[in-house]
């Protein structure tokens, strides 16, 4: 049986790529990713909802994490 999906496992990948640029507030690219990860990890418990909804509808079936 595969593993639930965690919104931490997705958060943490998302800062990861935050991290990967410079801290530039004029970027949009370091702008976006910067909000949507602080958006997410404000609203954890609504981000593993949605990611155990779409884990039911087999988003994450090729993901083994």
């Amino acid at each position: 049986m595969p593993k639930p999906v965690k919104a931490e496992t997705l958060l943490a990948e998302l800062n990861r790529l935050r991290q990967d640029l410079d801290k530039d507030p004029s970027d949009l690219e370091w702008l976006t990713l910067h909000h949507v990860f602080c958006f997410v990890s404000y609203k954890l418990g609504d981000f593993q909802k949605y990611v155990d909804e779409q884990a039911a509808k087999g988003a994450f079936e090729e993901f083994e994490g």
